[in-house]
């Protein structure tokens, strides 16, 4: 295998819906984004990123999105168990809210969130918060990471 296959980016996807996990996964696609690796609900979630950040020799994602839909809580349960986690590596997380939930964005920020986007259920606006978690991917990367 070559070593930029082996480097190559990836996002991770934290959701507890395998439709809405393979509906975001083709719309990140589409707009750009590198493979996404879905890890399941918050448990499996909380597991994969145990075992893929304490690896330190292993490839890690560039990105980590949650979409924790098992009650309105969730999202901010999951922040707070993987918290220490992931501010040690300092990898993004983007957390996908329901439009309603937009006013809980500080609370998930200071659980660890790097960005909070909403979740819509009109097709458009969705392609629209899927264009701009790419664009937020697109601008969280490090700058030493081209040509690894």
């Amino acid at each position: 295998m070559n070593l930029y296959a082996e480097r190559a980016p990836f996002i991770a996807l934290v959701d507890d819906d395998q439709h809405s996990a393979q509906l975001l996964t083709r719309m990140l696609l589409a707009h750009g984004a590198p493979a996404i690796q879905w890890y399941g609900g918050a448990s499996d979630g909380q597991t994969m990123l145990t075992a893929v950040l304490g690896d330190v020799s292993g490839r890690r994602p560039s990105l980590v999105i949650v979409d924790l839909k098992a009650h309105s809580a969730s999202n901010l349960e999951f922040l707070r168990a993987t918290q220490s986690l992931l501010r040690q590596t300092s990898i993004p997380v983007a957390v996908m809210v329901q439009s309603g939930e937009s006013n809980h964005r500080d609370t998930l920020l200071a659980a660890g969130a790097t960005a909070v986007f909403l979740r819509h259920a009109e097709l458009d606006a969705y392609r629209r918060e899927a264009a701009g978690l790419v664009s937020f991917w697109a601008r969280s990367q490090r700058l030493e990471a081209v040509g690894m």
